[in-house]
C-alpha cells in the first residue's frame, strides 16, 4: 500500500521517465529501495543494522547488472546523513518505520530535509498515536485502551507514535511542508483480524478497500500507520 501511495506522489511531481536520486533511510532489507532501483532510479539505502544491509546486498546480488549499478546499500545511521551526503543531493528521501524508534525525531527530520533538492519529496511512514486506543480495544484489551488515550506508545509494541498536527508543524519547520498524507492499515492488520485472503479477487478487494479508506476521512485518522509526504519549497 505504501508503494502505491509513493508511486502516486512520484507520478504527480516528476516527469515520466525521469531517473530520480533516492535516499532510503532505515531501508531494512532494502525491499522498497530495490523496487525503486528496478524502476530505473538511482538509490542509496542507509541502514544501521549490518545484518539487514547484508540481506539487502544478498538480494541485490541476484539482480541484473543494470539494477546492481543503481542501488548502493550503506551501513550508517540516519542522523549522519550530513556526514555522507551534500545538502540537496536527493530528489526523494524515504524514512519509513524509523521515527517510531527515535526518542526525539527533530534532529533526524532536519537532516532529512537538508538532503532534499528543491521540489524534492520526503516520504515518512510513522505509527499513528491516535490509533493506539483503537488497536488495544479491537484486541479486547480494555485497560490498555484506557491507558492509550493521549499516550505516545502502546503496550503491545512499546515504540513511539506520532500525531498529525505536530508532524505537520515539523515538516513546515524543515522547509518541506506537508503536501499529502494517507492512512495505512486502516481496515486490515488489526489484532482481531483473520488471515490475509488467499483468493486473488478477495485480496484485490482488500487492497481497494484499504486504498479508499487510506485517503478518506474519518477513516484514515485512525489508521495504524500514517504515510506523510512533504515537498521541499
Amino acid at each position: 500500500m505504501v508503494a502505491r501511495q509513493l508511486d502516486e506522489q512520484l507520478a504527480a511531481r516528476f516527469a515520466v521517465g525521469r531517473r530520480l536520486r533516492v535516499l532510503d533511510v532505515g531501508m531494512g532489507e532494502g525491499r522498497q529501495a530495490l523496487r525503486l532501483a528496478r524502476l530505473g532510479h538511482q538509490v542509496t539505502g542507509v541502514e544501521s543494522d549490518p545484518a539487514l544491509v547484508a540481506a539487502a546486498e544478498e538480494a541485490l546480488a541476484r539482480e541484473p547488472e543494470g539494477i546492481r549499478e543503481r542501488f548502493r546499500p550503506v551501513v550508517g545511521d540516519g542522523h549522519e546523513t550530513g556526514v555522507h551526503f551534500l545538502p540537496g543531493s536527493f530528489d526523494v528521501v524515504l524514512c519509513h518505520g524509523v521515527l517510531m524508534r527515535v526518542e526525539s525525531p527533530d534532529a533526524l527530520l532536519a537532516g532529512l530535509g537538508r538532503m532534499l533538492a528543491p521540489g524534492g519529496l520526503l516520504s515518512l511512514l510513522v505509527r499513528n498515536a491516535e490509533a493506539l486506543a483503537l488497536c488495544a480495544g479491537l484486541a479486547g484489551d480494555w485497560r490498555g485502551a484506557l491507558d492509550a488515550f493521549g499516550a505516545e506508545s502502546g503496550p503491545e509494541a512499546p515504540v513511539r507514535a506520532d500525531r498529525l498536527a505536530p508532524l505537520t508543524a515539523a515538516l513546515a519547520g524543515i522547509g518541506a511542508p506537508l503536501e499529502r498524507w494517507y492512512g495505512v492499515r486502516v481496515l486490515s492488520g488489526r489484532a482481531s483480524d483473520g488471515p490475509v485472503p488467499v483468493d486473488e479477487a478477495e485480496f484485490q478487494a482488500l487492497l481497494a478497500a484499504e486504498e479508499r479508506a487510506g485517503r478518506t476521512d474519518p477513516y484514515r485518522s485512525v489508521a495504524a500507520l500514517m504515510h506523510l509526504c512533504g515537498v521541499r519549497g
